[in-house]
């Protein structure tokens, strides 16, 4: 009986030991986006915030695009908020970032926000303020895009699709997408406004940067960067510019904690079976 007793209570332990482990491991696969990981550890939030260098906080421009650039903790991922409204990522590479966005009509509160692989968010950077003065007839007609995922991502020779919303102007409209990856941009035409599915085919694991540029009969413009992944491991690759492919490094993460810790929770129980077994059989022998 004490022998059962020590095999419930090692089965207990196993099960409260594991259970955090296989908590993260689904957790990191349904808030990466289908991007390839295996398993996390858990770790606390980034604690490090990300500081807009370019532009000036203060700045007045005539142009509904901007190059938003600054320092980063290495490896994460940098999204960027318009008056709170999410407007782009890319990931830090080397300590820096560089991302285009659209600017609404008027002030422009521009916050960067670091998050990680279990999209855990750091702190707020610097708030910087930028103005795009506009006529009430350029306000009623501008575009954007927008979409659910900053970072997503399918195993290479698989289609990744991803929906992006499309809203304001006048269609019909013309849309380019490039993947990051060296290959021609896609092209397509919206009639209307709403949600549409863009979709690739990575050929190599990689982390890409995607930029989708939107404009409407009008002439008006829109734009979204996001990031793309190839899963799989990769070199190290660095990469300054929209068409120059894979940068950073995929890590695929193995818990190997939890098998170092039980292959010999396993032996003990192996032995405390057979241990078991021969106490059982002991006791029929016995009876009359």
């Amino acid at each position: 009986m004490k022998i059962s007793n020590k095999l419930l209570a090692l089965s207990l332990i196993l099960t409260i030991f594991l259970l955090p482990f296989q908590a993260e491991l689904t957790k990191a696969a349904e808030e990466s986006g289908s991007v390839g990981i295996e398993g996390k550890i858990s770790a606390p939030p980034p604690t490090q915030a990300a500081t807009i260098s370019f532009p000036n906080d203060g700045t007045t421009t005539t142009e509904s695009t901007i190059t938003i650039s600054g320092l980063c903790p290495n490896g994460l991922i940098v999204k960027i908020y318009k008056n709170n409204v999410f407007a782009g990522a890319v990931q830090c590479n080397n300590g820096s970032f560089t991302i285009q966005i659209d600017l609404f009509s008027g002030r422009n509160e521009i916050v960067a926000r670091v998050f990680d692989d279990l999209d855990q968010q750091g702190p707020d950077s610097n708030v910087v303020v930028v103005n795009f003065p506009v006529n009430s007839e350029t306000f009623a007609n501008r575009i954007s895009l927008s979409s659910t995922f900053a970072k997503k991502g399918a195993n290479p020779g698989e289609q990744l699709i991803w929906p992006i919303i499309l809203s304001g102007g006048t269609g019909p409209y013309a849309i380019t997408v490039n993947w990051g990856d060296g290959k021609t941009p896609d092209v397509l035409s919206q009639e209307f406004p709403g949600t549409f599915n863009i979709n690739h085919v990575y050929d190599s694991p990689g982390i890409y940067t995607i930029i989708i540029r939107a404009a409407d009969k009008n002439g008006n413009i829109a734009l979204l960067q996001l990031i793309g992944v190839g899963n799989g491991e990769v070199s190290p690759v660095s990469s300054t510019g929209e068409n120059n492919g894979a940068s950073g490094q995929v890590r695929t993460k193995i818990l190997w904690q939890p098998a170092v810790v039980l292959i010999p929770l396993v032996g003990v129980a192996f032995w405390l079976g057979s241990k078991h077994q021969i106490y059982a059989l002991r006791k029929r022998l016995e009876k009359p």
